[in-house]
């Protein structure tokens, strides 16, 4: 056993806290909702970038390359200075939703590299230009263009032309829980000599104010390279730094003046070492070196190609030469993650992917974050301080005073997504279960807790509206990470874990049925489902329109939700036969879903539509007939994600399920007509329950598998290249909407058209299409082909066709024929300088003609799913095998 994992044992049977410490900052804690006390829950423009210097925040905290306890009450950043911007760099700039062409949007260059999943060692890179930083010209230029332009990045402006910029690694070292060492080595990659004020800064989140702190924590100078930080909590805490650095002193407090021009309450304000570095101004440092927040300031020269490093230490205790064996700390635990991850890719022999999957690895563990938010205090205010405005109680997630979140949770972006999303965090756990089971099960676990769930059984969304709709994708992750703990345990499976997790979502699944099949007829509403504009109108509002709407993919994902419960009541089967009745509870669900699709209400309109072969949503306007809304996307694909072959095994010694199975069939012989074989045993033994027969997988396959439809060189569209030529057209009410196909950002104003399901490629979706096929092909045994590509005449078995379509979904990242990575387009620093060609981005989606990386730029969340697919693909075959000599004609 590598150190690591005996780290994660140590930590998982609660011998040793290796995760106390962690990346837990936010990269972003300001314009969040938790942030806004504003009357009209305008998020955006409540608490701003220039705001964030000088305000105090209530619920969380923001650092470039920051690490904090796992309650984050003392917390550690790095902040720096090129003496030319009018403010010290301490956090990343962006643009709001509202600022950027594309909603928000982060304006700085950094890359996760390397992280074990205790955090033992840590490795991230910042790029700080030399030049005054940009500010005015992103935020004017990106208003300056619409919706059909790029977004103006900070390449852009080129102010990293001639190599004018700081590379600054930061790197972290546990020697123990509480014995932890932080560097930053900066490399000058100009010609000429640069200056660089480098500042290690160390400060308490602000709880006193709440009431929860009975007594405030301090920061205070020990001696001329040390701090001690003192709270009654946790002790004390020493910081020693290397060579001369200025420590300088104030408090983590508002600078209510500047911002809201009233009298400042206290003396020593949060913006005080700003101040002081770019201007020299002490007014607000604390003369008596003492306060909560400090930092330790360096003041660098570094020459021409040449690098400088500062390190510090954290420990509990004082020693004499505290900084001695830092140099060898840092050695130890990079041969530990090295040793780590030797293991885990064991079987990636290409040196590119592994790089590539371990810096996918890194961004997963770099964006676990601290996340406190109790909306009743939100709603109603701190005892004894300003009160919100009344009309927020009946606002923004009002309805939701029960949700008391304060834990660590995978986020899908720390920047521009600092809250979790309910069905981005159930695709992050399936990668994040290859490193660490554990926290894979606890972050599952952690939506289902009663202080997150609605008493209704709803699962929070996402901050801005936790009563949006995700897709039902938790019980999937579940059944997953389940799957993959049980192999990584010799066959022995997590009971607890499956039953609590199952429990709660039969509570979920009643609220879907009883809240979005509003006529009691299997058929789902869910409005936009997370896919924006995937539809010709906002799907969540459709009664604005008078209409009801009928959606394929609601449905769809419902038949997966019951299968995936069907399997999770065999799998408790193993320990309980009491599940045998849940297993026939949710067979029986998917089989009357899978009758309402093919005839809604009796009515004879079927979700599939014969003349297209596909499946499209029906909308019923008030007072008219149905129609159907031919959009050929992603909708009509998602049926196949209702898919399940189960061996014979699993149930032969299940009496009573098997009874109610057989006695179904024969009383329902309709139903089990629309559903794939489960009368025919399949290979192995298997026995398949989909909601596609053969003709119907074969006709929705086809599409999409052309190149002229959904099939592209990097993965399935969301959209088919159908309507670049051919747009959608609905006129109804008196209003025209329409869909075309647009590869790239989003053209619409929908949801603020910071994401585009209208033609990119997205990897969740391709990951749930790789894995349904599969499925599929564990039951059709490898004698079973389509076509591939569609009129290639080329045939191949689903599961080469899912590998196939793992490898398009790679080549995103990988360097082609000319050496270039398709998500960095035409961008040529990013395809050839040697400083920037190996450092990937795992962005939210992807261009669905070129590939070019498009919305979120570190969304390592669902797209870290690309570790998974190199993981399996490298498992299963090697990625450079020739494959022609599979082809069948």
């Amino acid at each position: 056993m590598n150190i690591e994992k005996k780290r994660l044992l140590e930590d998982k049977k609660r011998e040793r806290h290796w995760k106390k410490w962690g990346p837990y900052l936010a990269d972003r804690q300001w314009g969040t909702v938790r942030e806004d006390y504003s009357p009209d829950g305008a998020a955006w423009e409540n608490v701003t970038h220039e705001d964030a210097r000088s305000k105090a925040y209530r619920w969380g905290e923001e650092g470039i390359g920051g690490i904090s306890d796992y309650k984050q009450k003392l917390c550690i950043a790095w902040a720096f200075w090129n003496g030319k911007d009018q403010i010290i760099k301490e956090r990343l700039f962006g643009l709001t939703g509202n600022q950027g062409n594309h909603g928000e949007d982060v304006k700085e260059l950094y890359y996760y590299l390397d992280s074990t999943p205790t955090h033992s060692y840590m490795k991230m890179l910042y790029k700080y230009p030399q030049q005054a930083f940009p500010y005015q010209q992103l935020l004017d230029e990106n208003l300056r263009r619409g919706k059909k332009d790029l977004e103006y990045e900070i390449l852009d402006t080129g102010i990293f032309d001639n190599d004018e910029y700081f590379d600054i690694f930061i790197e972290y070292a546990k020697n123990s829980e509480d014995d932890l060492v932080g560097r930053a080595t900066i490399y000058n990659r100009s010609t000429e000599d640069a200056e660089l004020t480098v500042m290690p800064t160390v400060w308490f989140r602000k709880t006193w104010f709440t009431g929860d702190e009975p007594f405030m924590p301090n920061l205070s100078l020990l001696n001329t390279r040390s701090i001690k930080a003192f709270s009654p909590k946790s002790g004390n805490y020493i910081f020693s730094f290397d060579q001369n650095p200025t420590i300088v002193f104030c408090d983590n407090e508002t600078n209510r003046e500047k911002l809201y021009h009233i009298g400042n309450q206290k003396k020593y304000l949060k913006d005080a070492i700003n101040d002081f570095v770019v201007s020299g101004d002490k007014k607000h440092l604390n003369p008596k070196n003492t306060g909560t927040k400090a930092a330790a300031i360096y003041k660098l020269k570094i020459a021409a190609g040449q690098k400088a490093e500062v390190t510090f230490r954290m420990q509990h205790f004082e020693e004499e030469n505290p900084l001695e064996i830092v140099d060898q700390i840092i050695q130890d635990k990079k041969q530990d993650a090295d040793d780590f991850y030797g293991e885990i890719q064991s079987r990636v022999q290409d040196e590119e992917l592994k790089m590539i999957q371990r810096q996918a690895y890194a961004g997963m563990m770099w964006t676990k974050q601290f996340y406190y938010y109790n909306v009743e205090r939100w709603l109603e205010g701190d005892p004894g301080r300003y009160q919100p405005p009344q009309s927020r109680k009946l606002g923004r997630n009002s309805n939701w005073r029960h949700l008391q979140n304060y834990d660590i949770i995978s986020m899908p972006d720390k920047w521009e997504y600092p809250w979790y999303a309910a069905w981005d965090l159930a695709f992050h756990c399936i990668p994040l279960a290859r490193l660490d089971t554990e926290f894979a099960k606890d972050q599952l676990l952690v939506l289902l807790n009663d202080w997150y769930m609605h008493p209704n059984g709803q699962i929070p969304a996402y901050e801005w509206n936790f009563n949006d709709v995700n897709p039902p994708v938790h019980a999937y992750a579940v059944q997953r990470v389940y799957q993959i703990d049980k192999k990584a345990n010799d066959g022995v499976g997590d009971q607890e874990f499956l039953e609590r997790a199952f429990h709660k979502l039969m509570l979920n699944f009643t609220w879907w049925v009883n809240q979005k099949d509003e006529k009691g007829n299997n058929i789902f509403e869910g409005g936009f489902l997370g896919l924006d504009n995937i539809s010709v109108f906002d799907r969540s509002h459709a009664d604005k329109l008078f209409a009801k709407l009928e959606q394929a993919d609601a449905t769809s994902w419902m038949a997966m939700f019951s299968l995936n419960m069907l399997r999770i009541s065999l799998d408790l089967c193993e320990f309980n036969l009491v599940y045998q009745h849940t297993a026939t509870k949710f067979l029986e669900h998917f089989l009357y879903i899978a009758g309402a699709m093919n005839n809604i209400s009796g009515e004879n309109i079927s979700l599939w539509n014969e003349e297209d072969q596909f499946f499209y949503d029906v909308l019923h306007p008030s007072g008219q007939q149905p129609m159907v809304m031919k959009v050929k996307s992603i909708v009509g694909i998602i049926p196949l994600f209702a898919v399940e072959p189960i061996r014979e095994d699993l149930f032969e010694n299940l009496p009573e399920f098997k009874k109610r199975l057989d006695f179904f069939f024969k009383e329902k012989p309709k139903l089990a007509t629309l559903v794939s074989n489960w009368i025919h045993p399949g290979h192995d033994r298997r026995r398949l329950f989909s909601l596609l027969r053969g003709h119907r997988m074969k006709s929705v396959l086809k599409k999409m598998l052309d190149e002229n439809e959904f099939l592209s060189p990097h993965g399935i569209r969301s959209l088919s290249k159908f309507h670049e030529k051919k747009p959608y057209y609905l006129q109804l009410n008196g209003s025209q909407f329409s869909v075309k196909y647009a590869p790239g950002e989003s053209e619409t104003t929908m949801f603020g058209g910071n994401s585009n399901w209208r033609g990119p490629i997205w990897f969740p979706i391709n990951y749930l299409i790789i894995e349904s096929l599969k499925k599929f092909d564990f039951y059709y045994g490898g004698n079973f082909s389509i076509e591939y590509p569609t009129g290639s005449g080329k045939y191949l078995t689903l599961d080469l066709i899912a590998k196939e379509l793992s490898k398009r979904n790679i080549s995103l990242f990988k360097k082609d024929k000319n050496g270039r990575r398709p998500i960095y387009a035409d961008n040529e620093k990013m395809q050839h300088d040697p400083h920037f060609q190996n450092l990937i981005l795992f962005y939210e989606y992807f261009h669905g003609d070129n590939g070019r990386g498009l919305g979120a730029s570190h969304q390592t969340g669902w797209t870290g799913l690309v570790a998974e697919m190199i993981h399996k693909i490298t498992k299963e075959t090697h990625l450079s095998e020739n494959v022609t000599t599979l082809f069948r004609s």
